[in-house]
């Protein structure tokens, strides 16, 4: 049989196709010319974006909301480092992603040539494998070995580097099949030991995260939690793993977390821990957990076996992926629950009462309460809408008041990167464009890559963006009032007219300063993005002593002052 002869760029385009791909982000470079020649005639859409990080969140997006990897395509040297901040979000939320890289060509190596970085040392420790594609006649079996990678075991992002002498060498060589992921199961023996466990205790609590789970997985875990009587907690930015309004749902294990919940974690007689890696923002800094023995019995589910035991030493350990570990949950014989069944209906007594009104509005005084505008976005919106955010306090107000409707209703950074929010939401949009699709971004967060608001003009993405303005970086002075009151350095902020600059981009844009105009204000923009295909940015300008729903600036900094700091 004769092969045709082709170029590395169509070479790795028609391995992409193979392997499923629909979607690709990127911004264009002269090294990767091939692959943007490839991908003219291919069915694969390459989304243009502005900013390489961007890209790189907009395919970690991708990642969170498929199941597959997001595919983003950069330039070499300062594409590469703009586009780092999307691989570690990936790496640490377990999201399958591969970043390919135009690379200097094999004939200028190790010259320090334009633009030139090694890549295996820069990405070596925020991915699950970097390297380099020299030859074009290995790119089938490169390829299939990274979308293998990143899909198998704890999920995570892989980077290749593509020389741009090698993009353009002519090969003949075979194409690959598609690549199957693997995932580890439970064994029968380790259920029936999870089963006596769960028989044993008096005070049990579920908590969920981490990444390999579908819509199946989420329903298995459901029946689990039904059929034992189960209180289920998620981890941090977690929270649409079971649905919020779901009974056995008692809340979010993660910062700013509800002290009670946080007293029925630290007082569980059994943790079963289903995907989460167990790290510093879940444990509230391995608070929770005691390290590396935790007082509590520990059954810890992970799709890595590396993790299991890298921090804490569970009395139960499992190497599984989610959709595995739930199917055989789900199959499970129910225990008897008698110990423990009234726990569910009070911790979501107390989940309930922790989503009330904070103090700091209920004396009507605020003009703008944060709270009344959550509680106005719930009612209009589907129970499917995604929310995206980024880093920052305001994210508050979303994971503690908002309740999310299931798998894949929020996406969200657990390395607590700024600047995904923006281009998570666009990308979630242009994705699934006949959901509603909302964003939340602090005034510093919007900053960071609101410029692919371009993107979603381009492409109709239509997107709600509201923008918390408070005119600082807020959680960093929330930190500086508490460490050193008063003396306020590096943390405020000159901002744009949001409104304005969401028009000049073609965008529908409004200003709100007052809780009554809220509501007026997103039935306009939900309306303008559901009947133009278009984004809209709703700005709230507010009191920036209203730094969290518990405390302002004012009290943390006299709290400060009275410790004597």
């Amino acid at each position: 049989m004769t092969l045709p002869s082709r170029s590395g760029g169509q070479i790795l385009v028609d391995a992409l196709n193979i392997h499923g791909v629909d979607t690709a982000f990127g911004v264009p470079g002269e090294s990767y010319l091939d692959v943007l020649d490839a991908l003219h005639d291919s069915d694969i859409r390459f989304i243009i974006n502005r900013q390489e990080g961007g890209a790189a969140f907009m395919a970690e997006a991708y990642g969170k909301m498929t199941g597959k990897p997001g595919i983003c395509f950069v330039t070499r040297g300062p594409g590469a480092t703009n586009a780092s901040i999307g691989v570690h979000t990936a790496y640490q939320d377990s999201t399958p992603m591969i970043l390919f890289i135009g690379q200097v060509g094999n004939d200028f190596t190790d010259r320090e040539a334009f633009q030139e970085i090694d890549y295996r040392r820069m990405y070596g420790q925020m991915a699950k494998w970097v390297t380099q594609i020299d030859r074009a006649d290995r790119i089938p079996e490169y390829l299939a070995r990274a979308f293998q990678v990143a899909t198998s075991g704890r999920p995570g992002p892989v980077v290749l580097a593509l020389p741009e002498d090698m993009l353009v060498d002519v090969a003949s060589v075979a194409d690959t099949r598609r690549y199957t992921p693997v995932q580890a199961s439970p064994s029968s023996a380790q259920i029936e030991t999870l089963r006596n466990m769960l028989a044993e205790s008096k005070r049990p609590v579920v908590l969920l995260g981490g990444g390999t789970w579908n819509a199946q997985a989420c329903a298995d875990l459901a029946r689990f939690a039904e059929a034992n009587a189960l209180p289920v907690g998620c981890a941090f930015r977690f929270q649409d793993l079971l649905d919020n309004a779901h009974p056995n749902y008692i809340g979010d294990v993660g910062i700013g977390i509800n002290p009670k919940l946080a007293a029925r974690v630290r007082d569980a007689d059994l943790l079963i821990a289903i995907g989460p890696r167990l790290g510093e923002m879940t444990t509230s800094g391995y608070s929770l957990l005691a390290s590396p023995v935790p007082k509590q019995r520990l059954v810890h589910l992970h799709a890595d076996a590396e993790e299991l035991g890298s921090v804490y030493q569970a009395e139960l350990m499992i190497n599984s992926g989610a959709p595995q570990a739930c199917a055989m949950l789900a199959a499970m014989a129910p225990v008897d629950a008698r110990a423990w069944q009234d726990s569910v209906a009070e911790a979501r007594a107390e989940l309930a009462a922790y989503q009330e009104q904070p103090p700091i509005f209920k004396d009507g005084t605020a003009p703008l309460d944060l709270w009344q505008v959550v509680q106005q976005l719930q009612a209009a919106v589907p129970k499917d809408t995604i929310i995206t955010n980024g880093a920052g306090n305001y994210a508050s107000w979303a994971h503690r008041f908002y309740r999310y409707g299931g798998m894949r209703t929020q996406l969200a950074p657990t390395n607590g990167a700024m600047g995904y929010g923006v281009p998570a939401g666009v990308a979630a949009k242009i994705i699934d464009p006949e959901r509603t699709v909302i964003t939340f971004a602090g005034d510093g967060e919007y900053m960071m890559n609101g410029q692919e608001l371009a993107t979603a003009v381009q492409y109709k993405a239509g997107v709600l963006i509201i923008v918390f303005n408070n005119s600082m970086f807020g959680t960093i002075r929330m930190h500086q009032e508490r460490d050193y009151p008063g003396r306020v350095s590096g943390t405020t902020l000159h901002n744009p007219d949001f409104a304005a600059l969401a028009q000049a981009y073609g965008a529908h844009g409004e200003v709100v300063n007052t809780t009554a105009e809220f509501g007026p204000a997103l039935a306009r923009a939900l309306a303008h993005t559901r009947e133009q295909s278009l984004p809209a940015i709703i700005e709230l300008r507010y009191d920036g002593n209203l730094i969290t729903p518990n405390a302002t600036l004012e009290t943390i900094r006299k709290t400060a002052q009275a410790q004597g700091k």
